[in-house]
C-alpha cells in the first residue's frame, strides 16, 4: 500500500539535492507548477545543500521530477524518483522510526541523501528487512545514514544493495553487525545523537567509585 500522509495516499516520491540555496528555492517552484504534487518537505540542510521532497501520483511526480532537473541545470548534487516507493521508506524520511528488535543491524552511510533513499527503498523490497532509522544530512555535516534491522542474511543482502546502488563518489561505509549488544541496541532504540543520548551504566560495569 501506499504511505498515507493527512488522508492523501502517496505511490511516489521524488527528491532532490540541490548546492545552492537560491537554485533549490527556484527548483521547488519550478516543481510545483509543472504538477499537482504535495511538497512534502522542503528547505536547507547542511553544509549548505537543498533538499525537496515531493509526493503525489506516479505520473505527477514524473513531471516535477523532470521540472526539477531541467531548472536545477548544474546545481544538482544528485535526485531520485521513486514511482512505487516503499511506505517504509516515506515514513522513515519523514522523521518515522521503528524499534530494533532482529537479530542484526545493517548501517549504511553515504554523502547523498537522495542514493540513500534509492537504496533503502531497493533493499526493503528485495529482502525482509525493516528500515529502523534514517537520518538525512543536518548534524552530519550533509552525511546520511539508516539503520536496517532482520536477520542476518537480510541485511547482509541489503548492504550490498547499497554499494551496489550507491555512487562510489557518495557512498561512505556499510557495516552489518551480526549480534548487537542490548545495551548499545537500547541506546539507539532511544536516538542516534550524542548529546541527546541518555547516561545507561548496565549492571556489572566496573567504575572507580572512589572519584
Amino acid at each position: 500500500m501506499p504511505y498515507t500522509l493527512l488522508g492523501t495516499t502517496h505511490p511516489a516520491i521524488a527528491m532532490l539535492e540541490i548546492d545552492s540555496v537560491a537554485a533549490g528555492i527556484s527548483t521547488a517552484d519550478a516543481m510545483v507548477k509543472r504538477a499537482p504534487i504535495a511538497v512534502l518537505k522542503a528547505g536547507t540542510v547542511h553544509p549548505g545543500h537543498y533538499l525537496i521532497l515531493v509526493a503525489g501520483s506516479v505520473a505527477a511526480v514524473e513531471e516535477a521530477h523532470e521540472a526539477g532537473l531541467d531548472r536545477a541545470g548544474s546545481w544538482l548534487l544528485d535526485q531520485v524518483l521513486l514511482p512505487d516507493v516503499h511506505p517504509q521508506v516515506t515514513a522513515a524520511t519523514l522523521g518515522g522510526r521503528q524499534s530494533l528488535s532482529a537479530e542484526a543491524l545493517a548501517v549504511v552511510e553515504c554523502r547523498s541523501v537522495p542514493s540513500l533513499l534509492r537504496a533503502a527503498d531497493a533493499a526493503i523490497k528485495a529482502t525482509g528487512i525493516s528500515i529502523a532509522r534514517i537520518r538525512l544530512a543536518d548534524d552530519l555535516g550533509g552525511r546520511a545514514f539508516l539503520l536496517l534491522d532482520g536477520l542476518l542474511a537480510d541485511v547482509e543482502a541489503a548492504c550490498e544493495i547499497g554499494r551496489d546502488l550507491i555512487p562510489l563518489q557518495f557512498l561512505l561505509q556499510t557495516t552489518v553487525i551480526p549480534r548487537l549488544d542490548t545495551t548499545l541496541k537500547s541506546l539507539l532504540n532511544e536516538g542516534t545523537r550524542f548529546a541527546a543520548c541518555p547516561h545507561f551504566q548496565p549492571e556489572g560495569a566496573e567504575i572507580d567509585a572512589s572519584r
